[in-house]
């Protein structure tokens, strides 16, 4: 149960690092070199977002074998591309979609029969 919280957070951290990087990133005013652009809380938000998933997923690592911790922190693939879809807009297409269910199967897979 400790480890499924675990991954609920560090999924959540990835998803929110991620939207806060495109969202900083699309920020401009033209004002300064591209690096001065990127300064900003969402992009430093994001960073730190996926530093804490880092660090809980160390934690993760010591109670599962790689290959497994790494099986179902995958299905953070899932959850950024429909979480892009809708609190962005970003349009999902048919073979995304494909994508997306072969993910969650294979996810689904390893969890049953690990």
């Amino acid at each position: 149960m400790k480890v499924f919280i675990a991954y609920t957070f560090i999924i959540s951290l990835v998803v929110a690092g991620n939207l806060l990087l495109k969202l900083g990133a699309n920020i401009s005013n033209h004002t300064g070199a591209w690096y001065q652009e990127l300064i900003n809380w969402k992009v430093i938000g994001g960073f730190t977002c996926f530093g804490l998933a880092g660090i809980i997923y160390l934690l993760v690592l010591t109670k599962l074998p790689l290959n497994m911790a790494q099986s179902f922190v995958s299905i953070q693939f899932v959850a950024v591309v429909l979480a892009s879809y809708f609190l962005l807009g970003e349009p999902i297409g048919v073979m995304r979609w494909t994508g997306i269910a072969l993910i969650t199967l294979g996810v689904f897979i390893i969890g049953r029969y690990s």
